[in-house]
């Protein structure tokens, strides 16, 4: 292909990809600033991730079958046409529940952008270099629209407050479509792949996936022993999944190869992918919540953001260059380590840490990210190409499943342990604050002074001390907390090295012994 119409097509896969990233992390990326406009509290707010994730895994799969029986061409269309009128109509929710339902329709309809995304930059690639090269930078726009959602959130809440997040993604789902309609894509043979059993297996696995995502979206924030509905969504949950497994495993033509799944190989791409969006939830839950807690707004971290941007560019172009079948495993190593190093960096984090102690580590950790990811995929597309179009669209389940789903479910384990340590903090640090203590009565003294322009009786202006001493005492103890996220999330990159080791240790055993059997 020429090398300007390879550029297009490489610029429009990272087009679709950012059209696909965009419209799920500028929304949650700013629910703190839609929560007026929507009249919504906190919680409620969170909703709006919870109907977006419900939706996502279940759609993927069902359009990817659309895909292969009915066509590329008219897959894209008509997926790309629902995509561009839910994000037009995310202009006319003015509530929370018109809002509510255009994401979880939105879910479904960007199902198709990844995929796409995918086959934009394998289009131009030659066959050499399209498990290389197209799967490196397949994903590039999805991930680089992490940090570039907090980058220009700022301006375009300025501009257009929270309508100007709903327009311009409208404005890049029309630059997608066209981009559809005018650039041609080679089109996979068509196979049959639907029957009557998918009639049974889907609405099983969309109440299955759909359950545990509200769960774990929004179950911390209700807490997990409070509210009653949240035991009853995780035992429909588990009563479908059930049945998918059942029904699966006994299926001719199942939609998820359980068979091929539960394999060595598979289990082990299955965990690595877990064990990565676990310890990579360090930026979003970790360094974003510690700085959301001492007030700190996307436009105060609009530096961070932009070194993590340039890391996660320059990872990626890094991993493109030395990736190969061979170079996983040490690829890995060394990615697992720079996340070691980052998390032990941030777990130095005091009431006076701001966005530029974390510059270094941030952007290691971004760079690690970009040299894991890659090498995973070449494995695993290369495993699932081998088994055909059944083993592709059990491998998207494996991805896309620990990516979504095992996003939210990191972002609720360490949202969880965050709360429990911050009030095991709280509570030790309270329990040294007495008014008997020479110390802690002159802080408050000094608290209420600042209020005495305003507040002239010296019984009030002590009130309000007690209440900045206490707040200041709380959040003390949540940094406190955070220092504990940083340090398991550092343990845990630890573990991950001695698995590795193990694993690979135990796959060059494997290779040896296959070949002492091997007569010559």
């Amino acid at each position: 292909m020429p090398p300007l119409r390879a550029a297009i097509y490489a610029g429009a896969s990272i087009l679709l990809g950012l059209t696909q990233g965009l419209g799920l992390n500028l929304v949650s990326a700013n629910l703190t600033g839609l929560q007026g406009p929507l009249h919504a509290t906190q919680i409620e707010i969170a909703w709006l991730t919870a109907a977006y994730m419900a939706t996502n895994i279940t759609g993927t799969m069902l359009l990817y079958k659309v895909r292969t029986q009915f066509g590329l061409r008219r897959f894209a269309e008509i997926g790309l046409i629902i995509y561009a009128l839910v994000t037009i109509a995310h202009l006319f929710s003015n509530d929370l529940r018109s809002a509510l339902a255009v994401r979880a329709v939105m879910g479904i309809a960007a199902a198709p952008l990844s995929t796409l995304a995918f086959y934009y930059m394998l289009e131009w690639l030659p066959p050499a270099r399209k498990l290389t090269l197209g799967v490196t930078f397949g994903v590039l726009g999805g991930q680089l629209a992490v940090p570039i959602a907090r980058v220009i959130s700022p301006d375009l809440l300025e501009l257009g407050d929270w309508h100007g997040l709903y327009l311009i993604e409208a404005g890049l789902a029309m630059l997608s479509l066209a981009v559809i309609y005018i650039l041609p894509i080679t089109h996979p043979p068509r196979v049959k792949v639907f029957d009557r059993e998918d009639w049974i297996s889907f609405p099983l696995i969309a109440a299955g996936f759909g359950s545990t995502a509200i769960v774990l979206s929004v179950g911390r924030l209700y807490w997990w022993f409070d509210a009653p509905w949240i035991g009853v969504l995780l035992a429909v949950s588990i009563a479908s999944l059930t049945l998918v497994v059942i029904i699966e495993w006994h299926r001719a033509h199942p939609i998820i190869d359980l068979r091929w799944l539960s394999s060595y190989d598979m289990l082990t791409l299955t965990g690595s992918f877990l064990l990565f969006r676990f310890l990579l939830s360090e930026q979003s839950v970790g360094a974003i919540g510690l700085f959301n807690s001492i007030g700190l707004q996307n436009d105060q971290l609009i530096p961070l953001f932009t070194i993590i941007l340039a890391a996660t560019l320059a990872g990626y172009l890094f991993t493109a260059c030395v990736i190969s079948p061979a170079s996983g495993p040490r690829l890995h190593l060394a990615a697992l380590i720079l996340i070691a190093a980052g998390a032990w960096m941030d777990s130095r984090v005091t009431n006076l840490t701001r966005p530029e102690q974390f510059y270094l580590s941030q952007a290691m950790i971004a760079f690690a990210g970009a040299m894991f990811l890659p090498p995973a995929l070449l494995v695993g597309f290369g495993k699932a190409i081998a088994r055909g179009p059944m083993g592709i669209l059990s491998f998207l389940v494996v991805f896309l499943g620990t990516q979504s789903m095992g996003g939210i479910l990191a972002s609720a384990i360490l949202g969880t342990f965050q709360t429990v340590r911050e009030k095991f903090h709280s509570s030790v640090i309270v329990e040294h604050l007495t008014l008997q203590d020479p110390l802690v009565a002159q802080r408050i003294r000094a608290y209420g002074a600042a209020y005495s322009k305003v507040l002239p009786d010296p019984a009030l202006q002590n009130a309000e001390g007690v209440v900045t001493l206490g707040k200041l005492a709380s959040q003390e103890a949540s940094i406190l907390a955070y220092q504990d996220m940083f340090l398991l999330i550092f343990y845990v990159a630890l573990a991950g090295i001695a698995l590795l080791a193990a694993h690979t240790a135990y796959v060059r055993y494997r290779t040896t012994r296959l070949a002492a059997l091997t007569p010559a």
